[in-house]
């Protein structure tokens, strides 16, 4: 029997980070753990805070399946639930599930404010980034081969990229220049705040491969974002949505800050699927160490060769 995703909205809900915000609530619905299928979403943490989100949303959506009035959109899964199952086989609803306001943050301020000071740390602990460079090191052609082009999209002075890799082209796209100027694989660079511009500046089919590290939840507008990765990769193009529990709370937009690992899985792979032109997306589990370290999630697709 399917396993069924609801997406549901539900009333506000207030959460305890230190300063009692109430967040704005959509929760995605995860029948699939309810039942009992060993989805064990880590703790959810966010730079400068933590908050245990997902079971506390869990309960209280709980109280609410069944009521016609939140129910929205659901997507069918067959087979396993594990993190690299969620995406498999998936029924998409036939319309995007969120609405403008799951995209709206609790600091609407311009991200170019936010980030003018450049931050030369990194998000994620050693070893999360020890295994995303190991995935990376599986999945990139071979340093130097002739005719690659790779865009790391919110970028900034680290790409995590394998040691002493190179390709002729390495774009960088990101907010802070002084940070992008110390990204020792970049051969170029473009600051753009796609919040405010989600239109890249690059030719149609210009691109082999995508990256963007624990910054997907940030994109107010991910599916023009989306749209536009499409446009710039070569038919077979390789997108690496890459993330983990850790974010700028108040930059994050509602719908990720609300929801847990598992739903974050499902919420890139619709991006992919809405968007139109990529292959279905799938999804990696690369946490090095569960519930020791940073856990680590891949959410990946290809561009359609007849896109």
């Amino acid at each position: 029997m399917a396993n069924f995703i609801g997406l549901r909205f539900q009333p506000r809900l207030s959460c305890s980070l230190t300063n009692d915000v109430t967040l704005s609530k959509l929760t995605l619905i995860n029948n699939w753990r309810n039942r009992g299928c060993g989805v064990k979403a880590p703790r959810r943490v966010v730079l400068g805070f933590g908050a245990s989100f997902l079971s506390q949303f869990m309960s209280m959506a709980g109280a609410v399946i069944g009521t016609n009035n939140s129910f929205i959109a659901s997507a069918r899964i067959k087979g396993p639930s594990s993190v690299d199952q969620i995406l498999k086989n998936v029924e998409w609803p036939e319309q995007f599930p969120f609405k403008d306001e799951d995209f709206q943050r609790y600091d609407e301020s311009p991200d170019s404010v936010f980030y003018d000071a450049p931050r030369f740390v990194t998000h994620i602990d050693d070893p999360a980034i020890a295994a995303l460079t190991k995935y990376y090191s599986t999945v990139f052609p071979p340093s130097n081969t002739v005719g690659v082009s790779i865009l790391d999209m919110c970028s900034s002075w680290v790409s995590h990229f394998p040691s002493g890799y190179k390709q002729e082209r390495v774009v960088g796209l990101g907010l802070n220049e002084e940070e992008l100027k110390r990204n020792p694989v970049l051969t170029e660079f473009v600051v753009q705040d796609l919040n405010v511009n989600p239109t890249l500046p690059f030719e149609d089919n210009s691109f082999d491969i995508i990256t963007n590290v624990v910054s997907v939840d940030y994109l107010k507008k991910p599916l023009d974002v989306f749209k536009e990765m499409r446009r710039i990769l070569r038919p077979g193009g390789l997108a690496i949505m890459s993330f983990s529990n850790r974010c700028f709370w108040t930059k994050a937009i509602s719908i990720w800050t609300s929801t847990g690992d598992a739903d974050h899985v499902m919420i890139v792979g619709s991006y992919f699927h809405y968007a139109g032109g990529f292959e279905p997306p799938q999804g990696v589990d690369i946490s090095p160490n569960p519930g020791r370290s940073d856990p680590m999630y891949i959410v990946y697709s290809r561009k359609l060769s007849t896109a």
